[in-house]
């Protein structure tokens, strides 16, 4: 695929077939990923690649610790509710996906099954825990490199026919991933990205998120008049 191909027809993937994605292909996606850049070429990132029974206890254990009031310790700093434009942004694409699965907003029940599935990694059959090393936490760089990664990650995902979604729900519980994953105390969990073949009958898949104008985010400087 083109890369504006890639870059534009990307979309976030909410329902997965039940095919098991061959390792093979993770490993040429996550080597194609490492090709992003990070501070001072310090390449901070490691993934821990999860599925089958041991992706089916963290999803378990995810939900069932949500259900019962467990506070979130996901490890990266939160900034608390959105406000704004952030949140009008928020709610635009809670409204497209309701829409495409038929979800009315009243329906609080079927509003709860929505936010389960993102603790269960929405029925992926992958999921890859990307962490940072410890040696660093604290700064801004190393997540700020993580993003990098994981941009490049679902990119190179979507250029061999997988889909993704950056999902930090699936991280709400970090002891239950740290545990079961096998993660070590000298790593910091930072994302996880949710992995499969896309289901394309699944109707939120069809959904694409709207971008702001690039003139609402973009201001040149020392330009003049050229165009």
């Amino acid at each position: 695929m083109e890369y504006d191909d890639v870059v534009r027809g990307r979309r976030s993937i909410r329902g997965y077939k039940p095919d098991p994605v061959p390792k093979s292909l993770i490993r040429e996606v996550i080597e194609l990923a490492m090709r992003a850049p990070s501070s001072l070429n310090t390449q901070p990132w490691n993934f821990y690649v999860v599925t089958g029974e041991v992706l089916d206890r963290i999803r378990e254990g995810n939900v069932e610790r949500n259900l019962a009031g467990v506070p979130e310790s996901r490890e990266f700093r939160g900034h608390g509710a959105y406000q704004g434009e952030h949140r009008e942004r928020q709610k635009q694409i809670a409204a497209q996906l309701f829409e495409a699965m038929g979800i009315e907003w009243s329906d609080k029940e079927r509003r709860k099954d929505w936010v389960l599935r993102g603790f269960r990694q929405f029925g992926a059959p992958v999921s890859i825990v990307v962490t940072y090393d410890r040696s660093i936490h604290g700064g801004d760089i190393g997540p700020f490199d993580c993003g990098a990664v994981a941009n490049a990650l679902v990119n190179a995902a979507w250029s061999r026919g997988l889909g993704c979604v950056i999902n930090s729900q699936g991280i709400m519980q970090s002891p239950v991933v740290r545990e079961h994953a096998g993660i070590p105390d000298d790593q910091v969990i930072m994302i996880s990205i949710a992995m499969g073949f896309p289901d394309d009958d699944f109707p939120a898949n069809a959904v694409v998120s709207q971008r702001k104008p690039v003139d609402d985010a973009v201001t040149f400087v020392g330009f003049g008049d050229a165009s």
